[in-house]
């Protein structure tokens, strides 16, 4: 951890894109959010897209324009990932555009030393970058099979909630990103200050392993 994470404001930058499930992405934001409310300064939070035109959120329910392109985005010291769907996990790791572009720029922020925290389905959307290789890893249940046939270089974990390996944290299923969140919370700032975020979201929280 830098001195800045530990004594200023962090960057985090919440990558979206077309379908991207919506919970992934609110629910850690807005564990960061509350963060801020509580603790001001400890967050800067936004949004960043392939470019910056609106984006629709799982099932066309609304649409998100963000607050930088990967071209103009303020330097991030961590970046989330969130999942979608499978089927468009699957089919975002066919496109080469979203590859040599977004999937791109956030390989090469993990090589300026860059935290990447993803969500759910969203490690597989990393696959091909080279990221999660020699790494313990997680992703939902449903894609652990896949997430190890694409990645026979890392450990997949199983019967987890999420995984940390320091530069780089996965999670399980959609509600696992709020609990990685309040992790991180705890691990910059201190068990209080995410005691106070589980008390603001009437969370209820339960025993599990990581």
């Amino acid at each position: 951890m830098n001195q800045k994470q530990q004594n200023g404001t962090m960057n985090i930058a919440f990558l979206i894109y077309d379908q991207v499930e919506a919970l992934d992405l609110n629910g850690p934001l807005d564990v960061f959010i509350k963060a801020n409310v509580v603790s001001a300064g400890s967050y800067n939070c936004y949004t960043v897209g392939k470019t910056r035109d609106a984006i629709h959120m799982e099932g066309n329910t609304m649409a998100v324009i963000p607050s930088y392109d990967i071209q103009t985005v303020l330097q991030p010291d961590m970046i989330v990932i969130p999942g979608a769907n499978p089927d468009y996990v699957m089919e975002y790791l066919q496109d080469d555009d979203f590859q040599n572009t977004v999937m791109s720029w956030i390989k090469d922020q993990y090589r300026k030393g860059t935290i990447i925290f993803s969500v759910c389905t969203g490690s597989m959307l990393l696959s091909k970058t080279g990221i999660l290789d020699k790494h313990e890893i997680t992703t939902h249940s449903m894609l652990l099979d896949t997430l190890e046939q694409y990645n026979p270089k890392s450990i997949v974990k199983r019967n987890v909630r999420f995984v940390d390996q320091e530069q780089l944290i996965t999670t399980a299923g959609i509600t696992a990103g709020i609990d990685a969140a309040l992790y991180l919370v705890e691990k910059h700032h201190g068990k209080e200050l995410a005691d106070t975020i589980v008390t603001l979201f009437e969370y209820q929280q339960r025993e599990f392993e990581h």
